[in-house]
């Protein structure tokens, strides 16, 4: 039986009344298995910080419920029971500004004396080259991200919520830190649960993700079965579909037709064949196209929605 590190049911999240109200999250409802690497992907303002914060207790939902490892966020004394289970890289690495990197470290290790490993915080100042006794204002925003991270990830926690942990970091860094997680992290069973716009990045380690926009989750699902159900046809032949539920987009190419489609793309195909269709090519999705289309379709949709009640 899947337990669960995250999950929220119909979350909903307003800022402001009347006229000018904002439903940041908008009905929400997602699940993140523990010891999983969970990446929540979607663009500027889709929702995915609000939900974050939520998840910290940092804000409280509107309506709906969320839970961490069973325990609600919102409320006292759990809330503490959930601080006490998470390491957190906020989307704001702003810090005191007498802080070095040294201070900090020191200052987390007497939060989490049960669970600090000096071992590991030592391991990942190294990997990620960051300078332990520059005070917070010099330093360069990647590094200001390395020091939240290594703070974050010595705590050994038994869930780390990364908002945008890889912010002013080089490829390389960049690479090291996904080596990190993997091998430190979820080799212990811990859960990685992070929101990032580095989708190709995030391709290589997560093995879960959710794709929001508007506040709400358009796709979510184990990676592999994701990209299982995609797939980009070319295809010639006469009377070609213009329409079908499969389809996400069509576009002509030459005397080809390449269609996006999703969810049962070899009945699809099959379907082509018998109608006499020749299948030039059949190709997978990468997670950044996979995004691309998804989002494109909900943008569609909400436009032909707001047409409709006009």
């Amino acid at each position: 039986m899947t337990t669960f590190a995250i999950q929220t049911h119909s979350l909903v999240k307003t800022y402001g009344t009347g006229r000018k109200q904002i439903r940041a999250v908008d009905g929400l409802s997602l699940n993140v298995p523990e010891g999983s690497i969970y990446g929540l992907l979607g663009r500027n303002s889709a929702g995915k910080t609000t939900t974050i914060r939520m998840a910290m207790g940092l804000a409280r939902p509107t309506s709906g419920s969320i839970e961490v490892f069973g325990l609600n966020p919102a409320k006292d004394p759990e809330r503490v029971r959930v601080l006490e289970q998470v390491g957190y890289v906020p989307e704001d690495k702003t810090l005191v500004g007498s802080l070095t990197a040294r201070k900090l470290l020191e200052l987390n290790r007497s939060f989490y004396p049960a669970t600090w490993s000096d071992a590991l915080a030592r391991k990942v100042c190294d990997r990620l080259e960051l300078p332990l006794d520059t005070i917070y204002p010099r330093l360069s925003l990647g590094n200001k991200t390395k020091s939240t991270l290594a703070a974050a990830i010595a705590q050994r926690s038994r869930l780390l919520i990364l908002d945008e942990p890889t912010t002013g970091l080089d490829p390389v860094v960049m690479d090291e830190l996904l080596r990190l997680l993997v091998e430190d992290c979820t080799a212990e069973g811990r859960t990685i649960f992070l929101s990032t716009h580095q989708l190709p990045e995030i391709e290589q380690i997560a093995d879960h993700i959710g794709i929001m926009d508007r506040g709400k989750i358009l796709l979510e699902g184990s990676l592999d079965d994701i990209r299982s159900s995609f797939r980009r046809l070319t295809v010639t032949g006469a009377a070609l579909p213009a329409e079908d539920p499969s389809i996400l987009s069509t576009k002509r190419e030459g005397h080809a037709t390449q269609y996006i489609v999703r969810d049962a793309p070899d009945t699809f195909a099959q379907n082509l064949q018998r109608n006499g269709a020749i299948i030039l090519d059949a190709a997978p999705l990468s997670l950044t196209e996979i995004f691309l289309e998804v989002c494109r379709r909900s943008e569609k949709t909400e436009e032909t929605r707001e047409e409709v009640s006009a």
